[in-house]
């Protein structure tokens, strides 16, 4: 028997907006003496309840099990912007594209992903959550508009529909002529993150036993595999391990897991004459030409804005950062907004990503019978879903082909030594939002 004992549990703090927004869900079931399963997952974001839901297909008539270390919705899942992106999104590059034939396949899993989150969706009347709404890529810069046009040559090699933009474009839907021109993909969805999570969970409860607030402290592996929390247990001979950077804190892909965090701010409830003074569409989703620039969404009366991004190889961040950001995020969102002048946040909050050297993930079978699905380079809402349900197949034995083309894919690269990453990590990400100048 193995024992991997946890040296630290997600605690995020500062409530996100995503969830600040919703009604209060009912009171956790915390996990409380020894539960026998035939299944267990750790981690309830993405990865982990698109595992659940895969297994509840495949074996229906198996205990599956689900334990998480917060509320539903409160952690990673719920801290994201919320897009559920189709096509390429390579976050370190100049612009989003990779290689072709690299792009083809990882488009094709992606909406495999899609429509798996679809389906739930439509299973559970999730809509409200859940919008086919595409995408823009928003440019301000002249150099931003030549990096989208250079990303839109790629999509015309992948035969992949986009639509440019120009500036009167954009100021019909933003409302703000901040922007001189964009990208529209149609593939993409607009997702309530913490909506959607909470009402998958609710939906995957008749069939799966979900445990909330019991973080795990210790895994001990073997023919039976024994999930340790401060109050009970969870004993079961199949292990899926859905904790994304926490892979780490169990002992998993040491030195291989770059730790960084991204912060976002939401307005409070903008009123009528308010949203008669901006304009535009109701609701609409952008990413920025520069992957280190500003990432906005407008949802109805409140609009978010996502930027900086922070090197916390603890995997927590602090109120001082959240704070710090916030400066950022009211200058990036007043430099769009300016007819918003005196709306203020009332909302901010920090989000853990996982990454790796080379954009690759954390996944497959570590042990015997113990499988992983993490490390989404910032990607967690579609590629959480994606490795997931493909830990499930993996676990079970479907033969699924996209199995296959996950296994793959090159294990993170291990990270410089210590002292390089805590100065050179910094220092890279000030650099590339640097770059990104006008863009954040």
């Amino acid at each position: 028997m193995s024992v991997h004992q946890a040296v630290r549990t997600p605690a995020d703090m500062a409530i996100p907006g995503w969830y600040a927004v919703l009604p209060p869900p009912k009171a956790p079931e915390v996990l409380r003496g020894r539960y026998m399963a035939d299944w267990v997952i750790v981690g309830a974001g993405f990865a982990g309840l698109a595992a659940a839901r895969r297994l509840s297909q495949l074996v229906p008539n198996d205990r599956i099990a689900v334990v998480d270390a917060q509320r539903i919705g409160w952690g990673a899942a719920g801290r994201n912007s919320g897009f559920m992106i189709d096509l390429p999104h390579e976050l370190g590059g100049e612009n989003y594209g990779g290689s072709r034939e690299h792009d083809v396949k990882q488009i094709q899993m992606n909406r495999a992903a899609i429509d798996f989150s679809g389906s739930a969706a439509e299973e559970y009347g999730l809509h409200p959550y859940f919008v086919r709404a595409g995408k823009i890529h928003g440019a301000a810069t002249d150099h931003g508009l030549r990096s989208l046009r250079e990303f839109e040559s790629h999509l015309v090699g992948l035969a992949e529909d986009f639509g440019s933009l120009d500036a009167t474009d954009m100021k019909r839907i933003t409302g703000t002529d901040f922007f001189v021109g964009g990208t529209f993909t149609p593939g993409a969805v607009m997702a309530q993150p913490a909506g959607f999570i909470r009402g998958l969970a609710t939906g995957l409860a008749e069939r799966v036993k979900i445990f909330e607030n019991s973080p795990v402290t210790e895994l001990r592996t073997g023919k039976e595999h024994h999930v340790q929390t401060a109050e009970g247990e969870i004993v079961a001979p199949r292990l899926i391990l859905t904790v994304n950077g926490h892979l780490e804190s169990f002992g998993f892909y040491k030195q291989r897991l770059l730790h960084v965090f991204t912060y976002a701010s939401m307005t409070r409830t903008l009123s009528d004459r308010e949203q008669r003074a901006l304009g535009g569409e109701p609701s609409w989703g952008l990413i920025p030409a520069d992957p280190m620039g500003s990432t906005i969404r407008r949802v109805g009366d409140r609009i978010v804005v996502r930027n900086t991004f922070t090197y916390n190889p603890s995997m927590t961040t602090s109120e001082d950062q959240v704070r710090q950001t916030g400066h950022t995020h009211d200058r990036s969102f007043i430099a769009r907004f300016p007819m918003l002048k005196g709306v203020a946040m009332e909302h901010r909050w920090g989000g853990h990503l996982c990454l790796s050297l080379n954009s690759a993930p954390a996944f497959g079978e570590i042990e015997d019978r113990v499988y992983v699905a993490g490390c989404c380079n910032g990607l967690g809402t579609v590629k959480g879903t994606l490795y997931g349900m493909l830990a499930a197949d993996l676990a079970v034995g479907t033969g699924e082909p996209m199995v296959a083309e996950a296994l793959q894919e090159p294990p993170p690269n291990k990270l410089y030594p210590m002292p390089l990453m805590a100065i050179g990590a910094p220092l890279q990400l000030w650099a590339m939002q640097r770059r990104a100048g006008r863009e954040l």
